[in-house]
């Protein structure tokens, strides 16, 4: 699936026309119909539009004669869980274009965004960083709370659910972190390499030309991503150090249940050791009276309350 914008009259409108100048291509898992077709009329390379397809692709920034491939790693919330997937960015002469898996919250928030514009490509680039990186931090205290609400079901009840959903948790920021750093990196290197004017980078200062403002805004969004970066990791550590407590306290209450289990079955031992002396085809004290059942009760009984006393003297209840 793809569709064009175009910004017109402080609007947002969706074109029919592929190609248009000054336009934006948002695709969506396209078919191979679709990317040809846009590859086509947009005059970039085909493997532009393919690489963000994979879900195992890295973030990376690729050139051209053609245009310039950026790739970034959004998140994205696949019912409970939260992942990341790539999103390229392909910027030519008169074009933007955006590929992706999923169609996420980026068109929703782009939209929101005062001043966008189809045709400032630079400042669109610099948007999209900008609204991943908020929606990693909007999503990274989702994940914070949800955390925060499963502790509380396990301080009241121990069980098997909660921590899976705990681990689930964990593999996110594990996701969200490692992806947020390699967005750091492309980052970075747009910044660095039109701070420095990097004689050797003509393809990209061809294609993306910042000016005073778009690196402000570029700096603003590198420190967001940062921000990010440093609650994700706060986040995981929180988390480890609950799933260690929370493993010590399952560990803790295993060994009491034993203890007080071990309290019990030696307490019972006692009556059972006497009453089968007292049950063995032998000539035994006491067997000729009428009382000797009560005293073998009574006997049995006198010896478990004072095991219970000792036990319960040394802790074990």
């Amino acid at each position: 699936m793809y569709k064009v914008f175009l910004s017109q009259n402080e609007r947002l409108d969706e074109v029919a026309t592929l190609g248009l100048k000054g336009s934006w291509t948002y695709l969506v898992n396209p078919s191979r119909e679709e990317r040809e077709k846009v590859s086509q009329a947009a005059g970039i390379p085909l493997d532009f539009l393919e690489y963000p397809l994979d879900e195992e692709e890295s973030s990376r920034i690729e050139f051209s004669d053609e245009g310039i491939l950026v790739i970034i790693k959004i998140p994205v919330i696949r019912g409970e869980a939260y992942d990341t997937i790539p999103l390229g960015i392909i910027i030519t002469d008169d074009l933007l274009l955006t590929v992706c898996l999923e169609d996420g919250m980026l068109l929703q928030e782009l939209a929101r965004i005062k001043g966008f514009y189809t045709f400032k490509r630079t400042r669109f680039l610099l948007h999209i960083l900008y609204v991943t990186s908020m929606l990693y931090l909007r999503y990274l205290r989702l994940i914070d709370r949800r955390s925060e609400a499963i502790r509380c079901e396990l301080q009241r009840s121990t069980r098997n659910v909660e921590l899976i959903r705990l681990l689930d948790l964990g593999k996110s920021l594990v996701y969200f972190t490692t992806s947020l750093k390699a967005n750091q990196i492309v980052m970075e290197k747009l910044l660095r390499s039109h701070l420095l004017l990097d004689p050797g980078l003509e393809v990209q200062t061809r294609f993306i030309k910042m000016y005073e403002e778009d690196r402000e805004l570029l700096e603003d969004v590198i420190t967001e991503n940062k921000q990010a970066i440093e609650m994700g990791d706060i986040y995981t550590t929180i988390l480890n150090s609950t799933m260690d407590a929370f493993a010590s306290v399952i560990s803790n209450n295993l060994n009491i249940v034993m203890k007080f289990l071990t309290a019990i079955t030696i307490i019972l031992m006692i009556p059972t050791m006497v009453t089968s002396f007292y049950g063995m085809n032998v000539p035994l004290p006491g067997q000729q009276s009428p009382l000797a059942y009560l005293g073998v009760l009574g006997a049995s009984g006198l010896f478990a309350f004072l095991s219970m006393l000792f036990l319960r003297k040394k802790n074990m209840f």
